[in-house]
């Protein structure tokens, strides 16, 4: 089970190009005693007309509803019905500039055209259309239908499209919850290693834990391997998405559960009361650890259940992720430096190749981690460098990885109407930096440093994260958070062994594991030779 859990850490630093189209919002209003008012996505072309930056300075038009026509010829509509009004008609096998030309000779002033797919960007060829003027725009068929339900039948409508803001306060939220995971979970995989120090004295202690961390630690030779892996698994994704990702799903939610207790089990293990047993076989439970484990199955199931629904389901799959990347790095154990820096770097090459690189490869010009993260209808999926935005298109649903923290956008906008509801951190960017963290909290441990290197470490983390969002302030571009996070953190660590001179000791492991070894081998030499000495007399 942990090796199909180590598969996820390179599979969520899933970053996603910018949209070519531009957009914007619909303003509607009702003719009622108490107006209502709504707001749409619309999608338009900033190169044919540019439209008002706020309500300001828009202006309001009377909708006339001719859905059931495509408006592809002057005899279809009578031009009585459109002049001096908004009209909106259905896409058909004419251009949208053809469209626009037949209804603003017939008086129109502004022209939507609903479509029943997915919003797509609006080009064509204005040269032949410069005296085309009207303001021209993409909307859902579903949202006129709505917009019929909720305002009635005698609406107004303006077009403007506000700015996109620079910041969402949403990063604020994720930037809490990553560097809050981070430290706390190299803080407790240090708790975990204190204590087996103090159990070293103990020889069936000490067996025990010898086994544990044989199958949770890292070396240089399996971190290779895990890469590959990951390498194989996003290229089957890539392919097979429709099927692997309900495989996916199903691994989180067993995963995550585990993920839970065990995170629950160890805080509900310094309550003192409430430990009654029961008889189990030749072994006993506690009654209150059966109620936990129950719970945190009950927590997956309703998240699977529920997981497409936005107002609420975000928030049991940020609680499960975050359980999910603690346990993670509390339980996977880097042995030293070195293989810290060979995981973090050949992940973050994984990362730009598959970003950057493969654009170059396919077929179609779009990266292979964008296919991936977007699913099967993600050509319109827009990122903010680690903050990945997924849209909630009611009329064209489908699953997504559930590999991610996400946190509503804050900030109003258009992109919030149309496809960016929810900013989204990977948990590749909490896991793989958190397991350096981790280990330097070990290494504080085991050489009684006073946690200088891990409270370097979790800063240098925080200054990672700011130094991603202001990149992608600047840049307006999709950015791969580990660019920024790997070097952050790995030479911070660099600079505080190389300060201290421990150099030498920090990249090979600390003096306790290497000694603890030495101690197994003499203490098995000794045995054998106690039990070969009785036949030697």
């Amino acid at each position: 089970m942990r090796a199909a859990r180590l598969l996820w850490a390179a599979l969520w630093g899933l970053l996603l190009p910018p949209v070519t189209a531009d957009e914007g919002i619909l303003h509607a209003s009702g003719n009622a005693v108490a107006p209502v008012t709504k707001d749409y996505c619309i999608i338009y072309n900033s190169n044919w007309i540019s439209l008002p930056k706020s309500l300001d300075n828009a202006t309001f038009r009377a909708l006339e509803n001719l859905t059931s026509t495509v408006l592809c010829n002057y005899s279809e509509v009578p031009s009585s019905l459109m002049k001096h009004k908004a009209v909106v008609v259905m896409r058909g096998n004419c251009t949208f500039l053809e469209k626009a030309r037949i209804a603003q000779s017939s008086g129109a002033k502004m022209l939507l055209i609903a479509s029943k797919s997915r919003l797509s960007p609006i080009s064509d060829n204005k040269t032949d259309f410069e005296d085309v003027t009207l303001p021209v725009a993409l909307i859902r068929y579903n949202d006129i239908v709505d917009m019929q339900l909720t305002l009635g039948n005698e609406v107004n409508v303006t077009l403007y499209s506000p700015p996109l803001p620079e910041f969402d306060c949403s990063m604020v939220v994720i930037f809490v919850i990553a560097v809050f995971t981070v430290a706390l979970g190299g803080y407790w995989s240090g708790v975990a290693e204190l204590e087996n120090l103090k159990t070293i004295a103990s020889p069936g202690e000490r067996e025990t834990r010898q086994k544990k961390e044989e199958n949770v630690t890292f070396t240089p030779v399996t971190v290779i391997l895990f890469v590959v892996i990951c390498c194989v698994m996003l290229v089957l994704l890539y392919f097979f998405y429709k099927w692997l990702v309900y495989v996916i799903i199903s691994v989180f939610c067993l995963a995550s559960a585990m993920s839970l207790y065990n995170c629950l089990a160890a805080l509900i293990g310094q309550i003192p009361f409430g430990q009654c047993r029961i008889a189990c076989g030749n072994k006993s439970i506690e009654v209150r650890l059966i109620f936990l484990a129950a719970f945190c199955v009950a927590a997956a199931v309703v998240w699977a259940v529920f997981r497409n629904e936005d107002r609420w389901a975000w928030i049991l799959q940020d609680i499960l992720g975050v359980a999910f990347c603690l346990n993670f790095i509390k339980t996977l154990k880097m042995p030293n430096f070195k293989s810290c820096v060979i995981l973090l770097g050949l992940l973050l090459l994984y990362d730009v190749f598959f970003v950057f690189i493969t654009p170059f490869i396919t077929k179609n010009g779009a990266s292979i981690m964008v296919e991936v993260a977007a699913g099967p209808f993600g050509n319109s999926e827009k990122n903010d460098g680690n903050l990945v935005e997924v849209p909630t298109e009611r009329s064209a649903p489908h699953e997504k990885l559930p590999v991610v923290i996400r946190v509503p956008r804050l900030e109003y906008s258009a992109a919030t109407l149309c496809d960016m509801p929810f900013s989204l951190l990977g948990f590749g960017d909490i896991i793989v930096p958190g397991l350096l963290v981790a280990y330097c909290r070990r290494f504080d441990v085991q050489t009684g440093s006073s946690s200088v290197y891990y409270i370097s470490c979790t800063i240098a983390y925080a200054i990672g994260m700011v130094l991603t969002f202001v990149v992608l302030a600047l840049m307006k571009m999709g950015q791969p958070a580990l660019l920024y996070l790997v070097p952050c953190t790995l030479i911070t660590s660099t600079l505080v062994a190389w300060r201290r001179k421990e150099m030498k000791k920090f990249w090979k492991g600390s003096n306790y594991q290497m000694m603890e070894h030495l101690y197994y081998t003499g203490n098995e030499e000794s045995t054998a030779s106690a039990n070969e000495q009785p036949g030697g007399q």
